[in-house]
């Protein structure tokens, strides 16, 4: 008698990163769990097993999206210096999307109509985000930034998400050195925030 296939974590990855790019390249109306199963070679059992149904799947998949930003973000390691640590933060973040293109709509696009994540999927997205939001209250509060946090870190997501929208949908001008360019948008966003140097009176 063969052995049941496995529902291993290896299979609940493979249907989430299937699940995202049918959500991010074909729309809503292309995720379907039958489809799903046979796109990554399973059954709507297995799809059924892991996730208990199609919200539970969706919601699963935003997780999912938040989790593998979180730890790029969180393998960051601080050098104690809040303007250099938010540089590797902005690399880390556009590394995280570059490497999963499908998930980046999940996270911050309209790619689940309908979607709001509960409470607690809502919590895990916010500490994904912990990085950043932690460096840069450090900054503000040594002294390194001028602040407000708050509109410094919306300042600092609009450049990221909007530098790394861009590039995922194609629209950066061809024959852009495409790194050094981020890197020099993250470094000169970031001098409009540091706290003028003394001068001696």
């Amino acid at each position: 008698m063969p052995r049941p296939k496995t529902h291993d974590d290896a299979l609940r990855v493979r249907l989430l990163d299937r699940a995202g790019e049918l959500l991010s390249t074909q729309g809503a109306s292309a995720l379907s769990l039958r489809k799903l199963a046979a796109d990554v070679d399973t059954s709507t059992t297995a799809v059924y097993s892991l996730f208990g149904g199609k919200p539970a799947l969706v919601r699963e998949l935003y997780v999912e999206a938040f989790d593998r930003l979180g730890r790029r973000l969180h393998a960051v390691t601080p050098t104690g210096d809040p303007h250099q640590d938010l540089v590797h933060l902005g690399i880390a973040y556009r590394d995280s999307a570059v490497a999963d293109p499908h998930l980046y709509a999940i996270m911050f696009g309209d790619a689940i109509p309908g979607f709001e994540p509960d409470e607690e999927a809502h919590a895990l997205a916010l500490s994904a985000l912990a990085p950043l939001l932690r460096t840069i209250s450090a900054g503000v509060e040594s002294g390194v930034f001028t602040g407000p946090a708050a509109s410094m870190t919306m300042a600092c997501w609009a450049i990221v998400h909007g530098f790394v929208s861009l590039e995922l949908t194609g629209a950066l001008p061809p024959g852009l050195d495409v790194s050094s360019t981020y890197e020099t948008a993250l470094r000169n966003n970031l001098a409009g925030w540091l706290q003028p140097a003394p001068t001696d009176t």
